[in-house]
């Protein structure tokens, strides 16, 4: 069963919808422990405002995943009924949603599909004790969380294969252009970090709105700090009207984007201008130029064909975040059962489930599972993604 609202509407509405819904029949499905009745899977995404090019793919994939469970028997027995919210790409759409699924009793939460969102429901997660799996990047969603996980590597680690990459190619200073959001915040402190070893400097920062449409000043700064390299740190569409700013101005200097543009969206919008970038991403958008011998390629090779299969167009990056968080949870619940202690403390030692995104080996320290090996280089080249060789 499937449901897909808008955050904020009030709680009678969503109890008479609950209700005309047939989902009444049992008051106490959803609660802790409760071994009867559906499972009651939650989904909080960005289905609409300036992540939607995240959240409609995320939504997909839950939607398909959710059906080919159920036609499968469910887990245990048990039907799995998806309730999704959509946050408007908002915190406080965001924080009203994770509320609303707190009320509802769901056993499980995912999302959010971006930082914002996703560190305003991290609070009310823990407060609540909700395990929750956010679909975002900024480590600071998991960092000192006890019931909080997440899909998507870490920032820390996609500028890790940045100053690697750097490395190779002997640059020294980079400009950085970042979107202005919480999906940013922190990435030229990190970046700075992890450079400092290696005589690695960040020489400018601009900023950008997440749906900034105009970015001619910033490019201008860019241009004229004349570092060795430049990153782009955002999400499509307006990581891609930066990229075509930039070779619009005729800037020369070697580009890099950070894994947030891992979609069709990014190509559509950025056009020819993409060519030559140089981006860490997960091994999806590359799967048929991987080796047989990459462990992630069966499953990267299935999920293709049911997308596919389901919705004539490719999967996203974002799409396999949302893939992960639902085999996780369902990884869970098969083994546990729906008691959320149970649950928490099964994804805490996750050791060696092979997802979309990366293998995941979770630790009380780490809820995200993922190292630097969970990205590898790709560039585009005629308004393809091609796998960068290894040296």
């Amino acid at each position: 069963m499937l449901r897909i609202r808008r955050a904020g509407v009030v709680a009678a509405t969503a109890a008479l919808m609950i209700m005309t819904a047939g989902c009444a029949e049992k008051e106490t499905a959803g609660d802790s422990g409760t071994s009867s009745g559906p499972i009651r899977i939650g989904a909080v995404l960005d289905i609409t405002g300036a992540g939607a090019s995240l959240g409609v793919p995320e939504r997909k994939t839950l939607e398909l995943l959710a059906k080919q469970l159920n036609d499968a028997g469910g887990i245990n027995g048990r039907k799995v009924e998806l309730i999704i919210e959509d946050n408007q790409s908002t915190e406080d759409g965001a924080a009203k949603a994770m509320n609303e699924m707190v009320s509802k009793k769901v056993d499980i939460v995912l999302g959010a599909s971006r930082t914002g969102p996703s560190l305003a429901m991290r609070a009310i997660a823990e407060s609540a004790k909700m395990p929750m799996i956010s679909l975002a990047a900024n480590v600071r969603i998991v960092d000192g969380a006890t019931w909080v996980f997440k899909t998507a590597q870490n920032d820390s680690v996609v500028l890790e294969n940045i100053i690697d990459y750097a490395r190779s190619k002997g640059w020294k200073t980079i400009g950085l252009l970042r979107d202005a959001s919480g999906y940013g915040e922190g990435v030229a402190e990190t970046l700075t970090e992890l450079g400092k070893p290696h005589g690695i400097t960040v020489s400018q920062v601009e900023k950008f709105a997440p749906d900034a449409t105009d970015f001619t000043a910033q490019m201008i700064n860019i241009r004229n700090a004349n570092a060795d390299v430049n990153l782009i740190w955002g999400i499509p569409p307006a990581a891609a009207l930066a990229q075509k700013s930039y070779r619009q101005l005729g800037i020369t200097t070697p580009l890099l984007q950070s894994h947030g543009i891992g979609n069709q969206v990014f190509l559509d919008t950025a056009g020819d201008s993409a060519d030559g970038l140089v981006a860490p991403l997960g091994r999806l958008l590359v799967a048929d130029q991987l080796p047989d011998s990459d462990p992630q390629k069966a499953v990267l090779t299935k999920f293709l064909a049911d997308y596919r299969a389901a919705y004539n167009e490719d999967p996203s990056t974002f799409a396999g975040h949302a893939w992960d968080a639902f085999q996780l949870a369902v990884e869970a619940f098969k083994a546990v059962g729906t008691d959320k202690q149970k649950v928490r403390d099964y994804l805490e030692q996750v050791n060696g489930f092979v997802g979309v995104t990366g293998v995941y080996r979770m630790t009380p320290k780490d809820h995200s599972g993922l190292g630097k090996d969970a990205l590898v280089l790709v560039t585009v080249s005629g308004g393809k993604w091609q796998l960068l060789p290894t040296s």
